[in-house]
């Protein structure tokens, strides 16, 4: 049954509940692995699994506040144009850059002229209502190791819910080899 500092391993898709856009699957990949406490999915998500077993199907509606947080519009901000020199801008565009704590930022390119470029801090899914379609796979207890590193496979995942969330090369939900719930 899934709990704190269970290991938990599901494959899952992920659509936009108002657009119905599928937003990231892995289906057709490597199961996503991950560590329950340990802030490697969103808490939503996580939230929802428990107590679930191996060979659940579960179909999981996650509101914005439990996953990418509320899109805050004053997270847009004008930045000067000479600040992204060297780089072919196209609107919509996702870059990444050094925060002024040091932490990876990520932006998307909302707009930009010759003087200015206008950036959007938001996660890409923030203001989103997700829906999850779940097939867990298997649950086991954490090894001493993973409760101490704080997760699987080096602690990348599925970031926890609100503020700012980076995939974690994963899509959706992260990278701590898979998938579904973005990383840190």
């Amino acid at each position: 049954m899934i709990a704190h500092n269970k290991v938990v391993s599901i494959e899952y898709e992920v659509s936009d509940v108002a657009s119905k856009e599928m937003i990231d699957s892995n289906k057709s990949g490597a199961p996503l692995e991950f560590l329950v406490g340990a802030n490697q999915i969103i808490s939503g998500l996580e939230n929802a699994l428990m107590g679930a077993k191996t060979g659940d199907k579960l179909s999981v509606e996650v509101k914005p506040e439990d996953a990418y947080g509320i899109y805050q519009p004053d997270l847009i901000q004008e930045v000067a144009r000479d600040q992204f020199e060297g780089i072919e801008l196209k609107a919509g565009m996702t870059l990444f850059g050094q925060s002024d704590d040091g932490q990876t930022a990520q932006v998307i390119v909302k707009d930009f002229n010759d003087q200015i470029v206008i950036i959007d801090y938001n996660h890409p899914l923030a203001g989103k209502t997700l829906n999850f379609n779940i097939n867990i796979l298997d649950v086991r207890d954490a090894t001493e190791m993973e409760i101490l590193q704080g997760g699987v496979g080096g602690g990348c995942g599925c970031g926890s819910g609100g503020g700012h969330h980076h995939h974690g090369g994963g899509g959706c939900c992260g990278g701590g080899g898979g998938g579904c719930g973005c990383g840190h």
